[in-house]
């Protein structure tokens, strides 16, 4: 320890000058600290103040905010909350950080406090003035030699009291007199034993420790005080880099959150802009599809949709064109036998009634088929089930020879089993047997069959016919395109495309391989998803 000097004043104080000082910071009201120990252990740090609970801001109303969020893009909204998220993460980072550095600040002072206070007990102890070598022959000499052996940490100041009035003290470079502040020194005096305190004097929180001590008849104490708002401003500057690199550094999250959601929100724009160009008269815009994240696969599914929608707006104005097109005939047939009909005459009204029917019947057909060419686009169209192509090939060739006088054969017959719709393909086989029919003589042969060609199973229906010439027969699965004859048939012309619309279901297609007097090859292809084995009972025969 170094050796300061006592100077003593008019009044009989002493200063006792060292090499320390220590500037402290406005404190707060006195309040009761933990007693200190009798002997070496550290005191414990103040008691910590209460809290003020702020009161909630009132909440909008829930219209206000549908209001307020309706001004904000979803981009916007994305980057307030990324640059508010990171605020707080910032904010709270700072602010741990300065509580646990002024919470070491504290313990430190403290426990500086308590070393200052233990080498005064171990001098009163001993009880031997080091300039006589005899006992301290007065409580001012023992402070004034435990002032002059103890040099005081910047901010720190060291105080006798004797009878309740500062009598030695350290001088400090600008901190307040202490000695002088009756704030102070009532606080000093009103500790008995030992204590630690904190005092406001002059709008500076003092943290000190005071020891009662005794010398024959003498009392007083040995203070130890620390200016601690001083020491909590060696950590403003700090504070205050620590604010400015955040807010750097919220800046630069701004900025990249804004970029970065821009081009993750880039295909929810380009879903917009592609809305907005849609229209009932064009459904064909598209969004680009870029990546594979959650975004593009919106995209993707917007896209699918927009591929139902004009399917299904397709197949409507087609309803509506066809049938406009299809009942105008036979509406007008209706109203000229009725304008033409003589009411008093039962010949002409019995064969005028026959004539209405059978219009009506014709109608009620056309309509069934418009009907169903436009449930074919629905996903409801098709009821999968296990079929067995060989024993639908048997059922459509028994159900066929019904149809008219020809040669019917089984062209193949394949042992396996396709997941399918049995109805729709049993439809469309009796249809193409009934055309085969229709454009083939008496005694002609028709045949069906069946066959898997690793991933596709095909159907066919072939007739020795007058056939088409191979131009035509491309376009007879068009709507009301009838094949090429001399001899008139009748017939709505639905038949063919309602067969290229079951096999279109089916995810397949149809197609016809014809000429001129040779007849004519009708095939359906239509993928296997899965093929499903034959399976035999005992006897070898089909369960």
């Amino acid at each position: 320890m170094s050796t300061g000097t006592v100077d003593r004043g008019e009044d009989g104080r002493v200063a006792v000058s060292g090499t320390g000082g220590r500037p402290a910071d406005p404190g707060a009201p006195t309040r009761e600290q933990p007693s200190l120990p009798p002997r070496p252990a550290a005191p414990p740090a103040g008691t910590p103040t209460g809290r003020t609970r702020r009161t909630p801001a009132a909440e909008p109303a829930p219209g206000g905010l549908r209001r307020l969020r309706g001004t904000f893009t979803v981009r916007t909204r994305i980057l307030t909350w990324v640059v508010v998220l990171s605020a707080l993460g910032l904010g709270g980072a700072g602010a741990t950080a300065y509580l646990v550095e002024t919470a070491r600040i504290d313990r430190g002072t403290d426990e500086a406090i308590s070393q200052e206070v233990e080498e005064f007990r171990g001098l009163q102890e001993t009880g031997v003035d080091p300039q006589t070598g005899e006992a301290f022959t007065s409580l001012t000499r023992l402070l004034t030699v435990a002032l002059q052996r103890n040099v005081p940490d910047q901010h720190e100041r060291i105080v006798g009291f004797v009878g309740g009035a500062p009598v030695v003290f350290t001088p400090g470079r600008d901190e307040l007199p202490l000695e002088t502040e009756p704030a102070f020194i009532a606080a000093v005096n009103g500790v008995d034993g030992a204590a630690f305190r904190t005092v406001e004097v002059q709008g500076e929180e003092i943290r000190f420790a005071a020891l009662e001590v005794r010398r024959g008849a003498e009392a007083g104490h040995y203070v130890v005080a620390s200016f601690i708002d001083r020491e909590h401003a060696e950590f403003i500057p700090a504070v205050r880099a620590y604010a400015v690199t955040a807010v750097v550094a919220l800046a630069l999250v701004a900025a990249a959150g804004w970029l970065v959601a821009g081009r993750l929100l880039s295909p929810l724009r380009a879903l917009r802009r592609t809305a907005q160009r849609i229209s009932d008269d064009d459904l064909s815009q598209r969004i680009a599809v870029r990546g594979a994240d959650d975004v593009s696969e919106l995209a993707r599914t917007f896209n699918a949709m927009l591929d139902r929608l004009e399917s299904a707006f397709t197949t409507q104005r087609e309803f509506i064109d066809d049938a406009g097109h299809e009942l105008r005939t036979p509406l007008t047939i209706l109203r000229g036998q009725l304008e033409l009909l003589d009411p008093d005459d039962p010949r002409d009204v019995a064969e005028t009634r026959d004539l209405l029917v059978d219009e009506v019947d014709r109608m009620s057909r056309l309509v069934e088929e418009l009907l169903l060419l436009a449930k074919a686009e629905r996903p409801d169209f098709l009821r999968p089930e296990r079929v067995d192509l060989g024993e639908l090939v048997e059922d459509v060739v028994d159900k066929a020879r019904a149809l008219g006088p020809r040669t019917w054969l089984v062209d193949a017959r394949p042992e396996a089993v396709v997941l399918a719709d049995r109805q729709r393909l049993t439809q469309a086989l009796v249809q193409l047997a009934q055309n085969a029919v229709k454009y083939s003589e008496e005694g002609a042969t028709v045949a069906v069959g069946a066959a898997v060609d690793g991933p596709v199973a095909r159907l066919w229906v072939r007739d020795t016919g007058r056939g088409l010439d191979q131009a035509e027969a491309d376009r007879v699965f068009e709507r009301f395109v009838r094949g090429g004859s001399s001899t008139r048939t009748e017939g709505s012309g639905l038949g063919l495309a309602i067969v290229s619309a079951i096999a279109a279901a089916h995810g397949g297609r149809a197609s016809m391989r014809s000429g001129v007097g040779l007849g004519a090859v009708v095939e359906l292809e239509i993928p296997v998803d899965r093929r499903v084995p034959v399976h035999l009972d005992d006897q070898g025969g089909r369960p």
